[in-house]
């Protein structure tokens, strides 16, 4: 089974990208055969400064190693390494809707919020299908917020093949009944519902577009920062406290072992201690929880020739796979 996952380099790693994205890229590394990429060319459209890009890539890779990648089992790369990203980006957009493209739920949301709306936005969700499609990835780990964007891919991979593959069905894509097996493989998405969607500090989804994270490799000074920031009510410290609509129980909900949550669940709906006590709780369950990856993270960051020999390898292994790929897309469409 080929697993198939990206993360942008535009900023920072926080919270809602490893609870809800990077730990299960790190568990399915060990089901099937993993690449995971850097999208330094999606980042394109927020980072306009190389030497930044070049920059948050680098952390990018740094912290998918300190955070438990195994580059021995899982083939980590920069996306900008192989060209067939860009090359079937194209192909695949010869067949793709205007409309499905305006439609989209992050493309409006994102120039409702102030985006200017330029083609790189506009065309994300392509890209993010050649992403996917150029490897015939069987399983994307994704964000709830990001099942569209997979359902897009899905959709313009079955027209493609009924574009190019004489003989396709949708209803028999892989020609296990009759039909002729498409070229592009129709991904499945993974989603880890628990986590699909982790609250930042201001109740929002957690977002570098929203500044509202807490950074896995900030200073101690910035994660504390960020955790008691944490927006709350004015409930009493002698009330119970709300537990709908509150990101820092839904953190603490998120990040602690279930049996020590149920001691804090039982602590929040009793009363008697302010939400400062939580934040702290919080607090020691970040460097509980994420330490030992921030001292692997320092001693990374220290021997980057390292990092670029793994990114570098990783390059060579996924242009093997996309290449094998683009020869099959390229005999279709007659290039």
């Amino acid at each position: 089974m080929r697993i198939l996952a990206g993360i942008q380099s535009s900023g920072r790693l926080h919270l809602g990208n490893y609870y809800g994205a990077i730990r299960q890229f790190i568990e399915l590394q060990e089901r099937g055969q993993a690449l995971y990429f850097i999208a330094n060319l999606h980042a394109l459209t927020s980072v306009r400064d190389g030497a930044r890009n070049r920059e948050l890539t680098q952390d990018i890779a740094v912290s998918y190693l300190a955070l438990g990648l195994d580059p021995a089992r899982a083939i980590l790369f920069r996306q900008s390494d192989v060209l067939e990203h860009s090359e079937l980006f194209w192909i695949l957009g010869s067949v793709v809707p205007l409309s499905d493209l305006s439609n989209a739920h992050s493309y409006k949301d994102k120039v409702a919020r102030g985006q200017s709306p330029e083609f790189g936005l506009f065309a994300y969700p392509v890209l993010m299908a050649a992403d996917i499609l150029v490897y015939g990835s069987h399983l994307v780990p994704v964000g709830q917020d990001q099942r569209q964007h997979l359902e897009l891919a899905r959709d313009w991979a079955t027209k493609f093949n009924l574009a190019y593959v004489p003989g396709y069905r949708p209803d028999d894509p892989e020609g296990l009944r009759g039909g002729s097996p498409g070229v592009l493989r129709l991904p499945e998405a993974h989603i880890l519902e628990s986590a699909a969607v982790v609250p930042g500090t201001d109740g929002q989804k957690m977002s570098k577009s929203y500044d509202n994270t807490i950074e896995l490799f900030g200073s101690d000074k910035v994660v504390k920062k960020a955790i008691m920031g944490i927006k709350t009510d004015s409930t009493p410290v002698e009330a119970p406290k709300p537990t709908v609509d509150n990101p820092l129980y839904a953190l603490l909900k998120l990040m602690a072992p279930p049996g020590d949550f149920a001691r804090i669940d039982e602590r929040w709906r009793a009363g008697g201690e302010g939400y400062g006590v939580f934040k702290k709780e919080l607090l020691d369950l970040f460097h509980a929880t994420f330490d030992a990856a921030r001292a692997r993270h320092a001693e990374l960051h220290a021997d980057p020739a390292a990092v670029e020999a793994v990114l570098q390898a990783g390059a060579v292994r996924a242009r093997e796979l996309a290449q094998q790929q683009m020869a099959l897309v390229r005999r279709a469409v007659g290039v």
